[in-house]
């Protein structure tokens, strides 16, 4: 017996009140009620003898070695839910995959086509959450991610999906109309994606044009779905991907202002660790990924 370890209950109750910060938005998603939540913390506090929140009022705020802990336990739960879905996908009442996924291509592209994979695997049900930036899979609780990078990530194995090829400028057509009126895109608002912070400047490098200052003030997005919808909106001009605009310049919701892209050399990738055997579901699910890749975007 491990009597070193607090009770499961107690570290999900204390976890879900530090991470939504509330006992009783936390009771909400144990499906416990708010007294019960406040007693396993409490007792948590007591076996500990760490003071995890300070109460102030009707607010808790946690203390700093309760928001130290809070990280702590969070990753721990997060790869016992991992090692839980990566037996249940073993199990014969079915096989499960949680895939780390990137924003706009899972939301443009990934989910749409989902069906068609739920159709020949019904077997297999795949679960997908978001993430922007490296991670290591030590930390994660996944099967697989689909990422974007020059690379494989070291220690993984995987498949190239596509090349992303190269990045264009968009806006609304009113903004288009406007930067042919001043002949320039320097009157125009930038829109920047914050996991590229640099895209901007290479575009105007690469057409040999000065890098304005004015354009690194514009606002700055978390996916590129937001920069898509901010330059229909008609807030700026954007650079994004051809093929997650494609559709938007087809219907004639965006325009290209200048035809000069910017070429890329990263890829979109599909990886998982080296370190384990790739799951029956996860080869299908690969091979359904490149095969699906291949038709989606050989033409563009």
């Amino acid at each position: 017996m491990r009597k070193g370890i607090p009770n499961l209950s107690a570290l999900q109750a204390f976890e879900a009140t530090a991470r939504l910060g509330s006992f009783t938005r936390a009771a909400d998603e144990l499906a416990l009620t708010h007294s019960a939540v406040h007693r396993q913390v409490s007792s948590l506090e007591a076996r500990l003898g760490v003071q995890l929140f300070n109460r102030v009022r009707r607010r808790i705020v946690l203390t700093d070695a309760g928001a130290e802990y809070a990280g702590r336990i969070r990753q721990h739960l997060e790869q016992i839910e991992k090692d839980t879905f990566s037996l249940m996908s073993r199990a014969s009442l079915g096989r499960r995959l949680h895939i780390a996924v990137l924003p706009t291509l899972a939301a443009n592209w990934l989910i749409p086509k989902l069906k068609d994979f739920q159709q020949q695997y019904p077997d297999i049900s795949v679960s997908l959450s978001l993430r922007t930036l490296p991670f290591q899979f030590d930390d994660e609780p996944f099967d697989g991610a689909i990422y974007h990078s020059h690379a494989a990530w070291p220690g993984t194995q995987g498949s190239v999906l596509f090349a992303e090829r190269e990045l264009i400028p968009i806006c609304s057509p009113d903004l288009a109309m406007k930067s042919e009126q001043n002949d320039s895109l320097q009157q125009l608002t930038h829109l920047h994606l914050n996991s590229r912070p640099d895209a901007w400047r290479d575009w105007y490098e690469h057409v040999g044009r000065a890098y304005p200052s004015e354009a690194a003030g514009g606002p700055r997005y978390e996916m590129f779905a937001m920069v898509l919808a901010a330059a229909q909106a008609g807030l700026g001009v954007g650079l994004v991907p051809r093929f997650l605009a494609q559709q938007a310049l087809d219907r004639g919701d965006l325009i290209m202002p200048v035809c000069e892209p910017l070429p890329v050399s990263q890829s979109y990738y599909f990886g998982y660790p080296m370190r384990n055997e790739a799951t029956a579901a996860l080869k299908a699910f690969e091979r359904w990924l490149r095969e699906t890749a291949q038709e989606s975007f050989v033409r563009l």
